[in-house]
């Protein structure tokens, strides 16, 4: 799950190339990208494209709209019948969200023939001064598999005019939400999914974050265009150096069961080091 491409729920086509793109996962969007006066019609057109489309739906998830609003249930009324592989619950305010979703899953599901939990879920977990509060309460959180963030709605959220600082980086508030997204999916054992770049065509920047957001925990990125597909999956792929040197490492402790420390290349490991490695190589197989 490294690359998460949106496309407009009430374009055939956007959500055609999205599918068809190389994005680990394809997001369908009710949400933001859709009028209000045009849900009802995306409903339809998306409900059609998902029923019809041969590929994996398991990698295909709708974004709907935000509890709080007059949406939801509408939206899963049209689109589970075709049978989604996941559901992007935007604007949760709290475990108690994913939880209703998780009951109105579970009788979408049954009224249609569906394995009773089949259906996954992704959460927005920063988009309300509220919602910060509880970045760490989703352990166990039913259906869960990953937890992203946002810093436009936010923003709005806060009555700020702006997110960002004057060179480009997220302003400390939104760098805080960011690691709020880490530290709760650590938490709950899900895959954490860094936010989108909304220029999409500044691929070196896009780079220069998705690896930073790497090193620092995050195992996916948010797309807004297959121009930035590769270049996500590129660097949530781990190269054959490091592969090598976890190899390494692995073999180490294997080698030396009883010690607690391992002299390498000049540093001290510990027994992090061996988690980490251990990590990187399973990350590794997935891909």
């Amino acid at each position: 799950m490294r690359s998460w491409l949106f496309a407009p729920g009430d374009s055939e086509k956007k959500m055609s190339k999205c599918a068809e793109s190389a994005a680990d996962i394809a997001i369908l969007d009710l949400e933001d990208a859709v009028a209000p006066d045009s849900k009802n019609e995306a409903r339809q057109i998306l409900r059609d494209f998902l029923s019809t489309y041969d590929g994996d739906k398991s990698r295909v998830f709708v974004r709907v709209n935000p509890l709080d609003g007059p949406h939801t249930l509408a939206d899963l009324a049209a689109v589970m019948p075709a049978r989604p592989g996941g559901i992007m619950l935007p604007k949760v305010y709290g475990r108690q969200d994913v939880e209703t979703l998780d009951k109105y899953l579970e009788a979408f599901e049954v009224a249609n023939d569906m394995e009773r939990g089949s259906t996954q879920v992704i959460v927005l977990v920063t988009e309300t001064a509220e919602s910060m509060f509880h970045c760490g309460d989703f352990k166990n959180a039913p259906r869960l598999v990953a937890m992203t963030w946002g810093a436009e709605d936010l923003a709005d959220s806060l009555g700020a005019s702006a997110n960002t600082e004057p060179d480009g980086s997220f302003g400390f508030t939104y760098e805080l939400a960011r690691s709020m997204c880490l530290l709760g999916a650590a938490t709950a054992g899900v895959t954490a999914i860094e936010t989108i770049q909304a220029d999409f065509r500044d691929l070196d920047a896009l780079r220069v974050r998705a690896d930073k957001v790497r090193r620092a925990g995050f195992q996916g990125m948010l797309a807004i265009h297959p121009a930035q597909i590769d270049v996500i999956n590129e660097a949530f792929t781990p190269g054959e150096e490091e592969l090598a040197e976890a190899r390494e490492i692995v073999a180490l402790f294997e080698a030396n069961p009883g010690a607690g420390t391992i002299g390498h290349n000049g540093k001290m490991l510990d027994r992090p080091h061996l988690a980490r490695a251990r990590n990187l190589l399973a990350a590794a197989d997935l891909n």
